[in-house]
């Protein structure tokens, strides 16, 4: 129904929506991913809609919070993501963190959340995913602020 409504204020219109995926790495490197309990069910980043006023990472570290309860320190945005996932979002910003929480699905939106190294990532995901993981790690490590 979300993204029926979505669809409908797109159409008419409205302002853009904005959502943020989430890149959350653990101490060993591992991507953290979720499977919703709504949709086909794709291995994704965890991630969500933007609230009015709300900072990009503001929104990414209570998405993840919320789905997964884990907390991200540092944070770092990362610009658009190239394979948001959201075809009824407008923009879709990139947030990276990382984390040292063990992962708990909502158990409600998330049915799973569980951390995968880059050489063995699940399946079904998207090819386009699967494929930008690695850039998106790097650009993170990168981007990490130092200490």
């Amino acid at each position: 129904m979300r993204r029926r409504w979505w669809q409908v204020l797109w159409r008419l219109g409205r302002r853009p929506v904005r959502g943020c995926r989430v890149l959350a790495i653990d101490p060993a490197g591992r991507v953290l991913l979720i499977r919703h309990s709504y949709g086909d069910r794709s291995w994704m980043l965890p991630g969500g809609g933007i609230d009015r006023g709300e900072a990009v990472t503001a929104a990414a570290a209570r998405e993840l919070f919320e789905e997964t309860a884990c907390r991200l320190a540092p944070v770092v945005a990362l610009g658009l993501a190239e394979d948001p996932g959201e075809a009824m979002l407008h923009e879709v910003h990139l947030v990276a963190g990382w984390t040292a929480d063990a992962p708990r699905a909502d158990g409600r939106e998330i049915v799973v959340a569980a951390f995968h190294p880059l050489d063995a990532l699940p399946e079904p995901m998207s090819g386009k995913l699967a494929a930008s993981l690695p850039g998106y790690v790097t650009r993170a490590k990168a981007a990490r602020p130092p200490g």
